[in-house]
């Protein structure tokens, strides 16, 4: 069984979730947490679990080469785990070329690294990329569905970037050997999401009771999947995924944008003891984003049927233990929005 298990995008939102769940489930496996701690990284994340003694955190870009080289070469890892990347649709958008060199030359000096290390000697090793349904494109036709074997069409940036790097790790397992597993994800909700993301947005927008931006008229639909389930999915590919394969996670769970942002307003209203309403009148509709998908729906069938996973959770369900822990952790969004984490967790880590 792998020993060492390098664990890419640890301090990030699905990243932490996943570090968390191997250090405390193996505690016979040393979990190494890569992260350059950018905007979204953050080691408040994770400090429930820093001085556990299989894990060590390292902080590092994966797009530097020479330095992901050296450390596969001294720590000779068995298993890369591999979240890190640019993940926002707008950002990418805005500056592309930030996504494309962390999602594919990252994803190639992993690659490379894992290679050289593993000198096609692959037994007992595992390279995990973790990807998005984005990759796919948009849906059409509302019996449709993103199955593992649906073309990849990606419309933007931050996609394409994704699509990229998915090519480069089957490229890998075809021409090299190499040990891989992909999975492509919906959209993912839960503790700890930087709040540029839709749900953490609002949250924080509506108790500071400022405007909540709705792209369009709100009808993209989204499939949405509890992160804690998708932790729990990571580790059944990580240990029984077979190689080679892809397979899709989603939450069975499709909504509205709009309908999202309704069910928030009511449900906050009720949690902070305000009038119905009172929240869903901060709603205001802004601009489309540019190249903005209709429509996301995975089928994880494959992934059940194989490997007996499925969510816990439905979304009304996930939803208020969601707000339930923003509510209860606003001083974790307080530091977000003041950039105050940056400087305090980089100091921390310096110090130790």
């Amino acid at each position: 069984m792998n020993n060492k298990i390098l664990i890419t995008g640890g301090a990030g939102f699905i990243g932490s979730h996943v570090v968390r769940l191997f250090v405390n489930q193996y505690p016979h496996y040393h979990i190494f947490n890569l992260d350059a701690l950018t905007y979204a990284g953050n080691l408040a994340n994770i400090s429930d679990i820093e001085t556990k003694p299989n894990y060590t955190f390292v902080k590092g870009d994966i797009v530097d080469g020479n330095f992901i080289h050296e450390l596969f070469a001294k720590e000779k890892f068995d298993g890369v785990i591999h979240l890190a990347a640019e993940s926002h649709v707008d950002r990418s958008i805005t500056n592309p070329l930030s996504f494309i060199m962390t999602n594919v030359v990252g994803t190639a000096n992993l690659l490379n690294a894992a290679k050289a290390v593993w000198a096609d000697d692959f037994a007992g090793k595992m390279f995990y990329h973790v990807s998005t349904d984005e990759v796919y494109g948009s849906l059409h036709r509302p019996e449709d569905f993103f199955l593992e074997t649906t073309p990849y069409d990606p419309q933007s940036p931050y996609s394409a970037s994704k699509a990229g790097s998915d090519h480069l790790v089957r490229a890998y397992h075809n021409t090299y050997k190499m040990p891989v597993v992909i999975t492509n994800c919906s959209n993912n909700y839960g503790p700890n999401q930087f709040p540029e993301k839709l749900l953490p947005l609002m949250i924080h927008n509506i108790l500071k009771g400022k405007p909540l931006p709705v792209y369009g008229k709100g009808e993209n639909v989204r499939d949405w999947l509890y992160v804690v389930d998708h932790a729990r999915a990571i580790d059944l590919v990580y240990h029984k995924g077979k190689t080679g394969e892809t397979y899709n996670i989603g939450g069975f769970n499709e909504w509205k944008n709009i309908d999202i942002v309704h069910l928030l307003c009511k449900t906050m209203d009720q949690k902070l003891g305000r009038a119905e309403g009172t929240s869903a009148g901060l709603i205001t509709f802004v601009k489309d984003r540019a190249g903005h998908d209709l429509r996301y729906a995975i089928d994880a069938t494959k992934i059940m049927n194989e490997l007996g996973w499925k969510p816990s959770l439905q979304f009304e369900e996930g939803l208020s233990k969601t707000i339930d822990w923003y509510l209860q952790n606003q001083h974790w969004m307080d530091e977000i929005t003041s950039g105050a984490y940056q400087q305090y967790y980089e100091n921390q880590y310096i110090n130790r």
